[in-house]
């Protein structure tokens, strides 16, 4: 029989292979998540651009006018190449010899969806004429307090039933003197009528108008500032339009003032678990049924905890605080439904495990002989924790502390049950006395997020907010998680190469 050669019975020997095939699954797990994030980040980044307004004329004889969104191919069936006209047959066969058997498509944003009963139309590239699109000059973009946005070009502008300018650079400076961009001050009697693709008119009243532009005739400098307008509007203000169009301040507050008390909450009970696990609880079967427990805590399903937090501590608890202090407010519930502070909790739960295990490994890996040399110079045993084995300990269990911030500030499905709502623009923090509603219900990004990517009228429409808010929950939890490494780094710093 003949024996492996030596060169590869040492490379077998050092486990090479093994190396080698570790570092792909390292680079390629690295390229999957920096691909999701990079994806996320630049639909993100880009959703609040203004692009230009596009005017679409097919050869069925519609006439279209709005923003493009997206290019798509697709290969079509029998029966809809069948249903086409002569001419129309014609370019889909010549396109399809020309892209092996698909077709190319465009989805166009045209609003006005009072009038259409839609927000976005699919437009097939055969179907429109050799010289149908153009980009029309005065096309204006209207985003409305409902409704969404509403496209055409301004034929005039009246003031309390009565026209006073007619030509489109008249029209369009007296929107400018009249709406500085805060709708609220606009004039009740003020009105700009302006014309759809199919010739209908339609009085938009500047009350009801956010913002308005002719995207065709911005540079840079003014895209860029509708862009930035776009950006405050997303931050502070709140949604609209079921959700599809404003801003997010209160899913945004909600989410950091939910991550931070749920920290509050679990990093304190997580870190005195291990302190008593660790160095004063002697084993035995109870501490093995203890540390089973938490271990098997971890891996129940997150929508168990909600269901454990909507029953203990919405109606348990909340319920008799409610029979005791709001006796006269029932049947309306005040601490016995769902709000910030029993969210905050059933997260605190949910992430107890984390910060004990870490906690745990922070604490058995200070040297044992730091513990013996401050009982050698007479300190008690808590002495030795307070001053020396805490103090050593604190980047780990920082570390727990990140893991667990990171993972409540991402769960949705126990907030679905114990407080976080559709809308909710009463904050849990304000400037009313008595300042702070641990009662209330609350935004949360994850749950913005759920509502407009399956709760939404349309998808499509939803579409960019959902990346724009996915990436506003990610810079969070970034943010978050990058002050907490750093004050673990200070940390370590610290008490780096202080050993017996």
């Amino acid at each position: 029989m003949r024996k492996p050669s030596r060169a590869a019975s040492s490379l077998l020997a050092r486990g090479e292979p093994l190396v080698w095939l570790s570092s792909a699954g390292l680079v390629i797990a690295l390229l999957m998540v920096v691909s999701l994030v990079g994806l996320v980040f630049y639909n993100g980044m880009t959703t609040f651009w203004p692009a230009h307004l596009v005017r679409i004329e097919t050869t069925g004889g519609d006439v279209l006018v709005g923003e493009v969104t997206r290019h798509d191919v697709f290969k079509p069936e029998s029966s809809m190449v069948a249903a086409l006209n002569n001419q129309e047959r014609f370019a889909a066969q010549m396109e399809m010899e020309k892209e092996g058997g698909y077709l190319q498509r465009r989805l166009v944003r045209t609003g006005n969806f009072e009038l259409t009963n839609e927000h976005f139309r699919w437009i097939e590239d055969f179907r429109i004429k050799p010289d149908g699109q153009s980009v029309p000059r005065w096309g204006l973009v209207i985003e409305r307090l409902s409704w969404g946005r509403f496209y055409g070009e301004p034929v005039a502008y009246v003031v309390d039933q009565d026209v006073v300018a007619t030509e489109a650079e008249n029209i369009w400076q007296l929107y400018q003197d009249n709406h500085d961009g805060h709708h609220e001050s606009a004039p009740d009697d003020h009105y700009i009528r302006v014309a759809t693709s199919d010739g209908a008119e339609k009085d938009l009243a500047l009350t009801e108008i956010v913002r308005a532009y002719a995207p065709n005739q911005l540079n840079w400098w003014q895209k860029l500032r509708v862009y930035s307008s776009r950006w405050v509007e997303f931050l502070t203000a709140e949604p609209r339009e079921a959700n599809s169009e404003g801003g997010v301040w209160p899913a945004l507050f909600g989410t950091v003032v939910m991550t931070l008390a749920m920290t509050l909450m679990v990093v304190p009970f997580g870190v005195m678990a291990a302190l008593y696990l660790r160095e004063y609880a002697e084993g035995g079967l109870m501490i093995s049924l203890v540390r089973i427990a938490i271990n098997n805590l971890a891996g129940v399903p997150s929508i168990v905890f909600g269901v454990f937090g909507l029953g203990f501590f919405s109606y348990f608890v909340g319920g008799s605080i409610d029979a005791i202090f709001f006796a006269d407010q029932l049947p309306n519930p005040t601490f016995g439904t769902g709000g910030i502070m029993w969210a905050s909790l059933t997260l605190a739960l949910l992430t107890l495990p984390v910060v004990i295990v870490t906690t745990e490994e922070a604490l058995s890996a200070v040297p044992t002989s730091m513990r013996e040399g401050s009982f050698a110079c007479g300190a008690t045993k808590w002495q030795t924790i307070q001053r020396v084995v805490l103090p050593r300990a604190w980047p780990g269990i920082m570390t727990g502390a990140i893991l667990a911030m990171a993972r409540g500030a991402g769960e949705v499905a126990p907030l679905m049950l114990v407080g976080a709502v559709k809308l909710a623009p009463d904050l849990p923090l304000d400037f009313e006395f008595p300042f702070v509603h641990p009662e209330r219900s609350f935004m949360h990004l994850g749950f913005h997020i759920f509502d407009l990517g399956f709760q939404s009228q349309n998808s499509e429409a939803a579409k960019p907010m959902v990346f724009t808010t996915t990436m506003l929950l990610m810079s969070i939890v970034l943010f978050l998680n990058t002050a907490a490494i750093w004050f673990r780094m200070r940390l370590a710093k610290k008490f780096e190469g202080s050993k017996f």
